[in-house]
């Protein structure tokens, strides 16, 4: 698949929203924050759910949340570095954390998972993806706004007049 005609592809279904910039940026700026979070199964959900109380629009987060599923195969990496910032933010005195190993797992020990998941590790994936996700997310809220009222600004101007219609009345 192409990804730049993929990307064009869901840019201009943004722009075909009929709503305010201001709605359209809050529901992109809404689906790449939840986009960094480690909530693997409840990301879109989260999306609609803080679009529609923020009145931002529901269509632009789902949209959002999608295009940044294009970073799928970068993931483990952005998730390191979340976890990363995380750990540092946590840790007293501030440190990062030891390298990465793999861990011997036998027996029922790989059931441990959702423990470590919703322990120290969540904790860190999800201050980490807050504070990574923020900026992005403000960033594209600006960047979004402006983009789309100039997209509809040039929409709603007047065409000017052909040639050859004023020519020929008829």
């Amino acid at each position: 698949m192409n990804l730049q005609r993929w990307f064009r592809k869901h840019s201009l279904r943004l722009l075909a929203i009929r709503d305010t910039p201001e709605s359209i940026a809050g529901g992109v700026a809404i689906g790449l924050f939840f986009g960094f979070s480690p909530l693997f199964g409840f990301k879109t959900i989260l999306a609609i759910v803080f679009a529609w109380l923020t009145g931002s629009n529901i269509l632009a987060a789902v949209i959002a949340g999608t295009m940044h599923d294009v970073l799928l195969p970068f993931m483990p990496v952005i998730y390191r570095w979340e976890y990363d910032i995380g750990y540092w933010l946590l840790s007293k005195p501030h440190e990062w954390p030891p390298r990465l190993h793999r861990p011997h797992m036998e027996g029922l020990t790989w059931r441990v998972w959702t423990a470590i998941l919703f322990g120290d590790v969540g904790k860190r994936l999800l201050l980490g993806g807050t504070v990574c996700g923020a900026p992005v997310s403000a960033v594209s809220f600006w960047l979004t706004r402006s983009i789309v009222a100039r997209h509809q600004r040039k929409r709603r101007a007047p065409k000017p007049p052909d040639e050859e219609s004023e020519a020929n009345p008829s």
